[in-house]
């Protein structure tokens, strides 16, 4: 393929990507005005984020799956369309009910679009070409953390339905080109589909988020014993169990357990949760602005600006960088950085400065992880006929980490009394997760080796 053609494909790839990070962000500036519109409280708002993770879970290693059996392209355009569908759904909402459905099809979209992307690149881009490609759609994670708020707050002016009315002229662009640019994949169509394995992943998905949902951060040991509660993450915990069991005797699973056999990709997989564990700590930054520096809550949300322009530019730096030295030696210095951004945070906070130099150095380090050195590592691993599943494995331990970092932080902050030590203690716990995620990335293949296993793998 030309890399004029491929440049193309990259191109759509990155606007499908950015359409479904944007809609992650982009929702809280609207959360006060949709408790107004439908007269719910705090518990059922913050639904609107769960059930999006939720079926984002779900989608992920179902589409993924479907992508590796039936053809990228096909699926592509498929969760483009679902995604767009949610989207008309959540606009044209006449309840809060028939909201969170709208948003449940938005996620289940949402989760196929980004294996499905990065399968892509393994499929049409060189080996030697990868990271670089990974770089630039994990760049999106930045850009759309960065305009997600900033066009949230400016279409909220027109009334909260238009966040999700941009997504529908989008999704309309890029099925129409993705239709004539997007190559068709090899099909597996001898291949039985896994519905029992995903009918089980669906259960532990939907048992964990309503658990963790359930858990009150300033009442937590509280919450989490309560008959509400701890039946779903005990039920959550006897699933994975099960989802292993069935995933091990099943012909073709969703869930490719089998790649888990590789030591590289057990250690891609452990650092991706902690990977959703520091994504969810970033979402805190603003509330420890406010109790720290005595900011108000519109200034405090600027304080995340720093952060997340430095991620933006710092992504594709790191997706060139790792083509030329490799993941192992990304990672171990993208952590090290990454720890020492998070104790700068929780130690010199107090000063206005040293709190925005904190977070542009907390960006680079994340950088290195949530992007393309993960997924470089899984194309790297996964067959050419398991690329999509590899990167589904990624996802669904990050959204995980994503799950139970909102709980776990806010336990820990709730637990000092909502003060600036609790916030601190937070950042010290998520920067003791990244001295393990650099211990992690010691057992990392070395470069000449990695590239040795992605050329076996074409």
């Amino acid at each position: 393929m030309k890399e004029k053609d491929r440049n193309k494909i990259l191109a759509l790839l990155f606007v499908g990507v950015f359409m479904g990070s944007l809609d992650i962000g982009i929702v809280g500036p609207a959360l006060p005005a949709i408790k107004a519109a439908f007269g719910v409280d705090v518990r059922l708002v913050s639904w609107i984020f769960s059930i999006y993770i939720l079926f984002f879970m779900i989608g992920t290693p179902l589409m993924a799956k479907l992508s590796d059996l039936y053809g990228r392209k096909t699926i592509y355009i498929l969760d483009i369309f679902l995604f767009a569908l949610g989207s008309i759904i959540t606009v044209t909402s006449f309840s809060f009910e028939t909201l969170l459905i709208g948003r449940a099809i938005q996620g289940f979209g949402a989760g196929g679009i980004f294996p499905v992307a990065s399968a892509f690149i393994g499929d049409t881009f060189p080996p030697e070409k990868r990271g670089s490609a990974l770089g630039l759609i994990g760049s999106v994670w930045g850009i759309s953390g960065l305009l997600g708020p900033i066009l949230g707050g400016l279409l909220l002016n027109y009334g909260w339905q238009w966040l999700f009315i941009l997504n529908i002229p989008l999704a309309a662009i890029v099925i129409a080109l993705g239709l004539k640019i997007l190559p068709q994949s090899k099909k597996e169509n001898n291949l039985r589909f896994d519905w029992y394995g995903t009918a089980v992943l669906a259960l532990l998905a939907s048992s964990l988020a309503y658990g963790v949902n359930q858990i009150d951060t300033t009442h937590f040991m509280a919450s989490v014993t309560s008959i509400g509660t701890w039946p779903f993450l005990i039920g959550a915990i006897i699933l994975l169990f099960i989802l292993i069991k069935v995933e091990r005797k099943a012909d073709d699973p969703v869930i490719e357990v089998n790649l888990l056999k590789s030591r590289e990709v057990k250690i891609a997989t452990s650092i991706s949760f902690g990977t959703g564990l520091n994504q969810t700590a970033i979402i805190f930054l603003p509330a420890f602005a406010v109790v720290i520096l005595s900011l108000t809550i519109s200034q405090a949300s600027l304080m995340v600006i720093p952060l997340v322009v430095t991620l933006g530019i710092s992504a594709p730096l790191i997706g060139r960088l790792l083509d030329k030295y490799g993941s192992k030696k990304i990672m171990l210095v993208g952590t090290i950085i990454l720890f020492i951004g998070l104790f700068m945070l929780s130690s010199f906070a107090s000063s206005f400065y040293l709190f925005i130099i904190s977070g542009m150095i907390i960006g680079v380090g994340l950088s290195s992880i949530l992007g393309s050195p993960l997924r470089y590592i899984m194309l790297s691993e996964s067959p050419a006929n398991k690329r999509a599943s590899g990167q589904a494995l990624i996802n669904i331990n990050s959204s995980v980490g994503q799950l139970v970092g909102a709980s776990l932080i806010g336990a820990v902050i709730s637990s000092q009394g909502g003060t600036a030590l609790g916030y601190q203690s937070a950042y010290i716990l998520i920067g003791l997760v990244a001295v393990i995620m650099a211990l992690l990335t010691l057992g990392l293949k070395k470069q000449k080796e990695q590239l040795a296993t992605m050329q076996s793998n074409i």
